[in-house]
């Protein structure tokens, strides 16, 4: 076996580890307002988004061609890999993918301790940038396609990210307001039921949503470390057993839940109810899905959070929680040049030892981080016991509250 293959096996199981922490990651995407609300159990709604991510990885491919094609430059214009890139049989290439990989994972892991619902996407996007600027220059990243400016990172990364939290609040604010408008002088308890009943349907819908677009991202960059080590040419096709592997991966962490992020999403935000919920849940949908289909790689965390804090201004007399949202927003605008200042930083170290030795050091690296920070977390557990306990309460008091599932 040659050092290529050797490296080529390891970013393919760093990156399968990437599509785990996107699955639990962003489980609160999709269920942490049906959580919140009692209209789903929290193991029932983390199953339920579990089997709808697998579905959904396989309904489309075009966010996982943008990362293959957008990002990192290793093909020519007319889709064939460089060459001059490619000499050392792509290992450096490799090199680069794996620290961006690693880069991803750590801001992941660092952001989920914390509860911050921050972009897994952008983790991802913001390490294959960091690593390919260190080992290739700024001329590595393809920042804009030719001659349009709405290809590459800034069309299809950046542009995204800005525009689709705005657009999901204002989507799930508009949703909102006509709810409450239109049930005007309905019992609480009617309303309140019906769109329980409601948020199942639009939940499950953002996470096959969800499946279409975050599957798909690390679909890409398996694929894109195949072209590296040429074991891969077609540019315009994902290997079916990559499908596959990126489905299951994301189905096995959307199940085991990201509880800290669900309880910041489902109960630090905004004080939600069910008609809320399901409004955020439907905006977030349509965003997700329409980008989804013109292949924009956007950040679902954005999207959600975007859509429960519509959801908020919607409601006349809502509560939201500025200060929190205000941590998230930092913690979006961080997320790419963090990420990316882990990836060149681990490209460095990969590169100074060398070959096969390097890509064993960094992926040590991520190991002991990973486990560090797993360690760090059963300090103060968070789980479908505690979920949904009063945002004020300390985490892990066990004081129930009225949105708890019955």
């Amino acid at each position: 076996m040659t050092e290529t293959t050797v490296v080529l096996i390891l970013v393919v199981i760093t990156a399968l580890g990437f599509d785990f922490t996107n699955g639990f990651h962003d489980t609160a995407n999709a269920m942490a307002t049906s959580i919140a609300t009692g209209a789903l159990r929290p193991k029932v709604a983390v199953l339920l988004s579990a089997v709808l991510n697998l579905v959904g990885a396989f309904l489309s491919v075009e966010v996982a061609l943008t990362v293959t094609n957008a990002v990192v430059k290793i093909q020519n214009s007319d889709g064939t890999p460089k060459e001059a890139l490619l000499a050392d049989g792509g290992l450096g290439l490799l090199l680069i993918i794996l620290a961006g990989l690693v880069g991803g994972i750590v801001w992941n892991l660092v952001t989920w301790l914390l509860g911050l619902p921050s972009s897994s996407s952008h983790a991802l996007f913001g390490g294959l940038i960091g690593a390919a600027v260190a080992g290739l220059g700024w001329a590595g990243v393809k920042w804009t396609g030719d001659g349009s400016k709405l290809d590459g990172v800034v069309g299809k990364v950046l542009l995204p990210a800005v525009m689709s939290p705005v657009i999901a609040c204002v989507v799930a604010a508009a949703g909102t307001w006509m709810i409450y408008r239109i049930t005007v002088g309905v019992a609480q308890r009617f309303t309140d039921n019906g769109f329980r009943w409601g948020q199942i349907g639009s939940a499950s819908l953002v996470s096959l949503a969800h499946g279409t677009n975050d599957a798909q991202k690390t679909m890409g960059v398996i694929t894109l470390s195949l072209i590296a080590a040429g074991e891969w040419t077609d540019t315009g096709n994902i290997p079916f057993w990559v499908k596959v592997s990126c489905a299951l991966a994301i189905a096995l962490g959307t199940y085991l839940g990201g509880w800290r992020i669900i309880r910041t999403l489902g109960r630090g935000l905004v004080e939600i109810t069910p008609p809320q919920g399901m409004a955020a849940e439907a905006a977030s949908a349509a965003v997700i899905l329409s980008s989804s289909h013109l292949g924009f790689a956007l950040s679902t965390t954005q999207v959600a959070t975007g859509s429960i804090l519509g959801s908020g201004v919607g409601k006349p007399g809502a509560k939201v929680r500025w200060p929190v949202a205000g941590r998230m927003v930092s913690a979006w605008v961080i997320t790419l040049p963090a990420a990316g200042l882990v990836g060149a930083l681990m490209w460095w170290i990969s590169d100074l030892i060398g070959g096969l030795a390097g890509a064993l050091t960094i992926f040590a690296i991520l190991i002991v981080l990973a486990a560090l920070m797993y360690h760090r977390s059963r300090r103060e557990p968070i789980d479908q016991h505690n979920v949904n306990d009063d945002w004020d309460a300390p985490a892990g008091t066990p004081r129930a509250t009225a949105g708890t599932a019955r």
